[in-house]
């Protein structure tokens, strides 16, 4: 688990010293950011959106916060746009099927809401890449609160404090996510063990 863990990391980039300015700050969590939504949405163009509003909200509304919080706010603003991207996209498909069964006046199949199954690639891809892509199946397949616990504790390197910040939860419901969080993971990637 912790080779995957690692791996993961790697793909996302470590965490560097704590930036001076906003922009070094914006600049050094763009990538994980993206992957970290990219991750809860599965399509590319909505984690661009989500990524570049919780950044444009941060410097709107956070720029005179000291650095050290900075994390916590930008995570937390993530966090909340990745579930509202999600809602908008449930309440689409339902409308959709409403009117008209996913067709429109021309008998022209209406746009498809939800995202394209992202399965695993053909067998000759590498060994990172497929353990990669298992671990963000498994991970996609999380309840929305140990997702989002694993996420920023695992993979950002949050500390409890500040995941409860950013999840809007208390310290102890940030343990019990997690930890059901790591069994679920455990029991889904044993092969990678």
């Amino acid at each position: 688990m912790n080779a995957l863990a690692g791996l993961l990391e790697e793909n996302l980039g470590g965490e560097a010293a704590a930036p001076a300015t906003l922009d070094a700050f914006l600049a050094q969590v763009e990538r994980r950011a993206f992957r970290l939504a990219e991750l809860n949405l599965g399509h590319r163009e909505d984690a661009l959106d989500a990524v570049q509003d919780a950044m444009l909200r941060l410097v709107k509304h956070y720029r005179d916060k000291p650095p050290q919080e900075w994390t916590p706010l930008f995570w937390g603003i993530l966090r909340r746009r990745i579930v509202d991207l999600q809602r908008r996209r449930k309440v689409r498909s339902i409308v959709v099927g409403w009117l008209g069964g996913g067709r429109d006046d021309d008998g022209d199949e209406l746009p498809a809401w939800e995202p394209a199954d992202d399965a695993p690639g053909p067998p000759e891809r590498l060994h990172d890449a497929q353990s990669y892509a298992d671990l963000a199946a498994a991970v996609r397949k999380l309840p929305r609160r140990q997702r989002e616990a694993f996420m920023l504790r695992v993979l950002e390197g949050l500390d409890v404090a500040e995941t409860a910040q950013a999840m809007g939860c208390s310290e102890g419901s940030v343990k019990t996510h997690l930890s059901r969080a790591m069994q679920h993971l455990r029991e889904h990637l044993e092969e990678w063990r």
